[in-house]
């Protein structure tokens, strides 16, 4: 494996992390706008209050999302086996 490729793996390795991270991180953000936004306005500011709809919001985007997010996985492992595979036959 030259450098030009190895690069190629890793910059594919980052964008799959990304992409399979994105949702998750996505539903923490935007309930832990909502929530915080709620506190600002009925100035209830109690630190642990974020954290109960944020795991929520988390399971339930795995529990959606977790198939799917598994299949990229599984499809890039797959890819990196093979590519390893060829490049040991030269």
């Amino acid at each position: 494996m030259d450098i030009p490729e190895a690069v190629s793996w890793g910059h594919q390795s980052l964008l799959m992390v990304a992409i399979i991270s994105g949702p998750v991180i996505l539903a923490a953000l935007v309930v832990g706008f909502i929530v915080s936004l709620m506190q600002a306005i009925t100035q209830i500011q109690e630190m642990t209050l974020v954290f109960i709809p944020k795991i929520i919001a988390v399971f339930a985007v795995m529990a959606i999302a977790g198939g799917w997010m598994l299949d990229q996985t599984v499809a890039f492992g797959q890819r990196c086996f093979s590519a390893a595979a060829e490049n040991d036959g030269r």
